[in-house]
């Protein structure tokens, strides 16, 4: 047995990798891992800040993002482009009622 050098716990001699924290033993691995890591604009957290903010015009994150199967790509681009029409349905409610409002308004 012997202790891992990042959480001091004891492992295994012929240990690859530490069952406690999670970290590769052998400095090539670790850096072969680090570098496969997914970058920034792929991240979960950002591109659910992209459809926020710019909406379906982030779509292409999603069906570049390599981690994602086929299937929910599809099903995203639909649940995303249903949403965005209904609120695009919703807004020009809004602004008719708007309209409406203000001609009530200027009658008086």
């Amino acid at each position: 047995m012997k202790k891992c050098p990042f959480c001091a716990e004891s492992i295994q001699d012929e240990a690859i990798k530490c069952k406690h924290c999670g970290e590769f033993l052998d400095e090539s691995i670790r850096r072969t891992v680090a570098a496969k890591k997914t970058p920034w604009y792929f991240r979960t957290a950002f591109i659910i800040i992209a459809l926020g903010s710019v909406g379906p015009l982030a779509l292409p994150l999603i069906w570049w993002r390599p981690h994602t199967q086929r299937a929910w790509k599809i099903g995203l681009t639909i649940g995303i482009l249903a949403l965005s029409w209904l609120l695009y349905l919703s807004t020009l409610k809004s602004i008719e009622t708007l309209k409406q409002y203000y001609e009530l308004l200027n009658g008086f």
